[in-house]
């Protein structure tokens, strides 16, 4: 695994397109402004290449990603509404405590899998929260 920097629509094509002429290539889109932006770009891109790729967010599967594995976005919001709500009762931000994700969550596109070729384990679907088709 080699990480890559991305700042722009070229970075991310050079880097695509060379990790697709590498062997058993494949892609962690990890979630940065960069590639948020061009979220669409990359699965376009994943796809042309027929490169499996694994992203942070289930919207990312939703819009042709192939897997998702990541913090439960609606529970996070909860929680931090939930901290606003004590800071507005009064408590003070610094004490209260660093909250981390408890939940997350696996999706998994299987018309992104077929498009790939990939056929995929048996124990990874059923163990997925969500089955995009």
């Amino acid at each position: 695994m080699k990480p890559i920097g991305v700042r722009d629509v070229g970075d991310i094509e050079r880097a695509v397109a060379g990790i697709a002429h590498s062997t058993n290539g494949g892609l962690i889109v990890t979630p940065t402004a960069s590639t948020s932006v061009q979220r669409d770009l990359i699965i376009m891109l994943a796809d042309r290449y027929k490169l499996p790729a694994v992203y942070t967010f289930r919207s990312d599967v939703v819009a042709g990603g192939l897997i998702s594995y990541g913090p439960n976005v609606i529970d996070q919001f909860t929680e931090a509404a939930s901290y606003v709500d004590r800071v507005l009762k009064g408590e003070k931000p610094a004490d209260l405590p660093v909250q981390v994700p408890t939940k997350y969550l696996l999706t998994v596109n299987i018309n992104a899998a077929k498009a790939l070729g990939l056929a995929l384990p048996q124990p990874l679907i059923t163990t997925a929260d969500e089955i995009i088709e």
